[in-house]
């Protein structure tokens, strides 16, 4: 078994050796061919197992989160009979049901929604129904295999000792922020992950090397007027505010870093 852990929102999940896996910006997909996780493809094993990642900084009830998801599926594919029953795991808890899709449609769906904090994790496990007999056990060892982490592994550092997510390169700052004075004080980055995902990434890997948060304002967020997420923290003597600022068509879909020197 191959073990993949999601340095972002924090997870591990394990799926078999010869399975594919894909990465599309906040949702991770395993497949037993690699075909299956392409859309136009439809043919034998073409089920996927799909484990999306949510940011919930306003701390929205599970039960309005999952309704909305489901709702959502429902009205795509026709579905009927979306009750849910309560479902626990790795110490998140959730709902999870296996929807009753129209006769016509040979597939069968089942969804799950997990909450451990500020963090939502959306699971999709869909195959035809004559090929229940090899993806049930598969999806099903996969999906129970899932643990939360306390801090991943293989992470670089900025010369301060604060932890850089993966896939984040250096950027000028004044290409980040306008008018910045202090140009020397200020360090960006850039690449490719969420404003989502990279919150929960420096409030559970900050702490992990010494750093404490002294104030974290959240976006999206109804009680502050940013329009970004704020972390201000120190170690030590060094202080660093860091700023994740949203960037894309969606605002929230691709999100960039700015670090501001203390002095």
């Amino acid at each position: 078994m191959t073990v993949f852990q999601n340095k972002m929102w924090g997870y591990e999940v394990t799926y078999p050796d010869d399975w594919a896996h894909k990465n599309d910006q906040d949702t991770e997909g395993f497949a037993a061919i690699p075909e299956a996780l392409t859309p136009e493809y439809d043919g034998p094993r073409s089920g996927q197992v799909l484990i999306r990642g949510e940011w919930n900084s306003e701390r929205r009830p599970i039960e309005s989160l999952w309704g909305k998801h489901v709702g959502k599926l429902a009205v795509m594919m026709g579905a009927k009979n979306v009750g849910a029953a309560p479902w626990q795991m790795a110490g998140a808890s959730g709902f999870e049901v296996e929807i009753v899709l129209p006769k016509r449609e040979e597939k069968r769906l089942w969804v799950g929604i997990l909450s451990r904090g500020l963090t939502i994790l959306h699971f999709m496990v869909v195959h035809h129904k004559e090929e229940r007999d090899y993806y049930e056990p598969i999806a099903t060892n996969i999906i129970s295999s899932l643990k939360f982490i306390k801090q991943a592994s293989g992470l670089s550092t900025d010369s301060s000792g604060l932890p850089l997510p993966p896939r984040y390169a250096p950027v000028q700052p004044d290409d980040v922020v306008d008018d910045i004075a202090d140009l020397e004080d200020w360090q960006a980055y850039d690449g490719g992950s969420s404003t989502g995902a990279l919150q929960a990434f420096y409030l559970r890997e900050a702490p992990n090397y010494d750093w404490e948060i002294d104030e974290f304002l959240p976006y999206p967020s109804s009680a502050t007027e940013l329009n970004f997420a704020r972390i201000q923290m120190h170690r030590g003597q060094i202080q660093r505010t860091l700023g994740i600022l949203p960037f894309g068509k969606e605002r929230e879909d691709h999100a960039k870093l700015v670090v501001r020197e203390i002095t």
